[in-house]
């Protein structure tokens, strides 16, 4: 596994693909977070939902990084466990968003006038990773993998994005954004942000078996 997380990760940064996501993500960030003041949740909020955005596009770039010969090859490589190929290709998403998290974290206490506790920072936390994981959860589902056609694949995932940001109670991405937005103590978030987690981490689950599903009865 590490061996295909590691040729993932040279893929893309040899390719360059990762470049889009991560300025879009420092991009939402400087707009969405800069001289805010107040409590943190808000802020968080802010850089959860940009690392979302984020997240979904740098996983749809990275599931499409091999063209299907090439990808056969890597499967074969691998052992003949395209599943096995497709979570290092998750792993490496979510390594990816682990090290922008750590920028969401910390540029709105850097931009920002916030007091600061570990409470917040756990919140925080919790946030991000929720979003990347829904984030990464869609990106899966609308690869190349699944659709043929990158314009039918487009579509469905700029529909799931809009879907999680803005339909109130479908997924736990609207439903953290409105906990957040309407309660500043951090302390009253966190039982109910970690069950968001949770569901976000069982809707990568589920997204990821599709997926897998999917590409076996094309091969």
């Amino acid at each position: 596994m590490i061996a295909l997380i590691r040729y993932v990760l040279a893929t893309v940064l040899h390719t360059q693909r990762y470049l889009a996501p991560l300025l879009l993500f420092t991009g939402l960030m400087g707009v969405l977070t800069v001289n805010g003041s107040g409590p943190l949740p808000p802020a968080y909020a802010s850089s959860a939902g940009a690392l979302f955005v984020s997240s979904t596009w740098l996983t749809v770039a990275l599931m499409s990084l091999d063209d299907p010969p090439q990808r056969a090859i890597v499967v074969i490589t691998a052992g003949g466990r395209s599943l096995r190929v497709l979570l290092a290709v998750i792993a490496t998403a979510l390594l990816s968003c682990l090290v922008m998290m750590v920028f969401g974290l910390l540029f709105p206490l850097w931009t920002g006038d916030h007091v600061v506790t570990a409470t917040d920072l756990l919140l925080g936390f919790e946030a991000q990773l929720t979003c990347a994981l829904v984030g990464i959860a869609i990106g899966v589902l609308c690869s190349g993998q699944v659709f043929r056609r990158r314009g039918h694949a487009l579509v469905t995932a700029l529909t799931l994005v809009v879907v999680a940001l803005f339909a109130k109670s479908v997924s736990p991405v609207n439903r953290l954004f409105t906990l957040m937005a309407t309660t500043p103590e951090a302390t009253r978030l966190l039982a109910p942000a970690g069950a968001l987690l949770t569901i976000s981490a069982v809707v990568l689950a589920v997204c990821t078996a599709a997926t897998h599903f999917v590409a076996g009865r094309r091969d």
